[in-house]
């Protein structure tokens, strides 16, 4: 239960943080990312925010033998840039500078239910569903 708990905290606060930082605003976004037109700094300061939060929680996580609602720390399985990183940064990259939308900011928008929003995130998740289907046909799922 203090797993969920904590889950739908951290979402909230997750959420409360994009809202309040206007990051759920695609004008926004695509202002700060026009290097060449009228640049908007303001969410530069956002990001270093959140890479002083990380970096705090990861000096704090390395002092512990495990996490708080876990029985141990989850980590990747691989750490190598391969093909498929590559791919899905560089196609995560050209969706944010189209529409100025990414999941987390496009999820917490959804409160606001604007039509451009819920034409994203239907988009988004017919895209995942599209490459799960893909992906399992290219590698099945071992068995458990």
């Amino acid at each position: 239960m203090l797993r969920l708990v904590s889950a739908f905290a951290s979402g909230l606060l997750f959420g409360l943080g994009l809202t309040v930082s206007r990051m759920i605003d695609p004008a926004k976004v695509l202002g700060f990312l026009d290097l060449a037109g009228d640049w908007d700094p303001s969410l530069a300061f956002v990001m270093l925010g959140a890479l002083i939060v990380t970096t705090s929680a990861y000096a704090l996580a390395r002092r512990l033998q495990a996490p708080l609602c876990a029985e141990r720390f989850a980590s990747p399985a691989s750490t190598a840039a391969d093909r498929r990183l590559i791919a899905g940064a560089l196609l995560f990259g050209i969706g944010w500078g189209l529409v100025g939308y990414c999941p987390g900011p496009a999820l917490a928008s959804l409160g606001f239910a604007g039509g451009r929003t819920l034409l994203f995130v239907a988009a988004m998740l017919i895209g995942m569903a599209l490459f799960t289907v893909f992906d399992r046909t290219r590698r099945p799922v071992p068995a458990r």
